[in-house]
């Protein structure tokens, strides 16, 4: 007889699903990538069956040994009930993603917001192992956070809490927001972003050499090698989402007190990026930061995934040791 040792994991993130089997210790065993397409709920869920199907073709989804699934998705998240909520503001149809999936894969199913499943692949994996209060900071796409507080991380009263992508840094700013506001660190600081401010700021440098009339979404990296290049227009925009970067999370220190602070995602783990950012943290706002402020140990492109896979323990009440 064989058996249950592993679970299946799907992180969907902004620009890519991310689908494979996970040990019960968090070890990736075999995964595969798919185009994400965020435009609502319904196109996320139709996308994700049609990954589903291709890769149990491709790569094999052996239920002998598969004993859950857990989903990490973008949005807001009733884990308890397994309800997707919200894909973004304004964007709201309540959908029971966890009933559908275990319908489809005949396993159990739980689900968490993406960055709070990553957040909790950080608690067991990562600095987790040091503190038990810590801030996990996602700069991809977008920009969130999952807190961890005495071991527990924070959802808030309405499945909420980490958007910090809409905590404001310049009031003086006017760029709007999806929120309804404007100045937001998301608008200036996530890979999206920074692809936005190019294209926003591309008519005051003429001379620019970023991909501008491609009208094409222009990698952050891209952005970050021009900057390095001296090239005026990624030079602006990148020390002004760095600076930008570096006022939220001293806003959040200020607000929980964490031992540690940490980045995950893609934009972050630009060494030149990652070094301006660090130059605009104030010692003095943060030398309570004792175990530091640093980037993630855990597999940036993984982490997600893993963390999908320890929410996925959950619907078994597999504890988490």
């Amino acid at each position: 007889m064989t058996t249950k040792t592993s679970i299946l994991g799907i992180d969907i993130g902004g620009t890519k699903i991310l689908i494979g089997e996970v040990d019960m210790a968090g070890r990736v065993l075999r995964a595969k990538s798919y185009p994400s397409n965020t435009a609502d709920q319904q196109t996320v869920v139709a996308t994700l069956l049609e990954a589903l199907r291709d890769y149990q073709e491709t790569v094999g989804i052996d239920l002998q040994t598969i004993t859950a699934a857990g989903v990490g998705v973008v949005g807001r998240v009733d884990a308890k009930n397994g309800i997707w909520l919200e894909i973004e503001p304004g964007k709201s149809d309540p959908t029971p993603l966890a009933t559908i999936l275990a319908d489809v894969l005949h396993v159990p199913v739980a689900i968490e917001n993406d960055v709070a499943a990553a957040t909790t692949a950080e608690a067991k994996l990562g600095v987790g192992k040091e503190t038990s209060d810590f801030i996990y900071i996602n700069v991809g796409t977008g920009i969130a956070a999952g807190t961890m507080t005495d071991g527990k991380l924070i959802t808030g009263g309405h499945f909420n809490a980490g958007e910090i992508g809409h905590m404001v840094v310049d009031l003086e700013s006017e760029v709007p927001c999806g929120c309804g506001r404007t100045g937001c660190v998301e608008r200036v600081a996530s890979g999206l972003g920074l692809s936005e401010q190019a294209y926003a700021k591309a008519a005051d440098y003429p001379e620019t050499t970023l991909p501008v009339q491609t009208g094409e979404r222009i990698p952050a990296d891209t952005i970050f090698e021009a900057a390095i290049q001296g090239e005026q227009l990624a030079e602006t925009i990148t020390h002004y989402a760095a600076k930008s970067l570096a006022a939220m999370t001293m806003n959040l220190v200020r607000t929980t007190d964490p031992e540690c602070v940490v980045f995950g995602g893609g934009v972050t783990q630009n060494d030149y990026f990652w070094q301006l950012v660090q130059s605009h943290l104030q010692p003095n706002t943060v030398r309570f930061v004792t175990k530091g402020i640093v980037r993630t140990s855990v597999s940036s492109k993984e982490v997600g995934l893993i963390g999908a896979s320890f929410i996925g323990q959950t619907a078994l009440a597999i504890p988490i040791t």
